[in-house]
């Protein structure tokens, strides 16, 4: 299968991939919830290659994950601020911090604060899964995955 087939897959996991499966992208979202909004910052923050950040934030806003917006005051250094689409890739990153931290672990510490705006305090981020349906929280080995239109359910 090639790359470019992804985003055509019936699986979301695939068409998720197409969008956000090279190592930049996700970097760049992050830089972006920490604040940075235009060109130089991503470049010099994620020492990545002009040409590569080119490509990867025209591709981010072409999938609407980024806006780009004209400063009236330097109209030639255009902002790239988050859509709703690209601030609902919070919770992946949140999922990947804990991971991370989780499994692999830095010997210095964890480089991130994170805090809850709401009661302004400090906080690990926890995966939570919810059931639709029952509204009930998910652990992870309480989840089936089987094909829709296979017969492969085991019960």
């Amino acid at each position: 299968m090639q790359w470019t087939e992804l985003s055509e897959e019936r699986c979301p996991i695939a068409r998720f991939l197409a969008v956000m499966g090279d190592r930049w992208a996700l970097l760049i979202i992050r830089q972006s919830l920490r604040g940075s909004r235009r060109f130089e910052e991503f470049r010099r923050q994620l020492g990545i290659s002009p040409t590569i950040l080119t490509r990867r934030l025209q591709e981010l806003t072409d999938h609407g994950i980024f806006t780009r917006k004209v400063d009236p005051e330097r109209p030639k250094r255009p902002e790239y601020q988050l859509t709703p689409k690209g601030l609902d890739l919070a919770s992946v990153l949140m999922t990947a911090i804990f991971w991370g931290e989780k499994y692999y672990p830095d010997k210095r510490g964890s480089e991130w604060v994170l805090e809850h705006s709401a009661c302004e305090n400090e906080f690990t981020p926890v995966p939570q899964v919810s059931c639709s349906e029952c509204e009930e929280p998910v652990p992870s080995h309480e989840i089936r995955l089987y094909p829709r239109d296979g017969n492969a359910r085991n019960k």
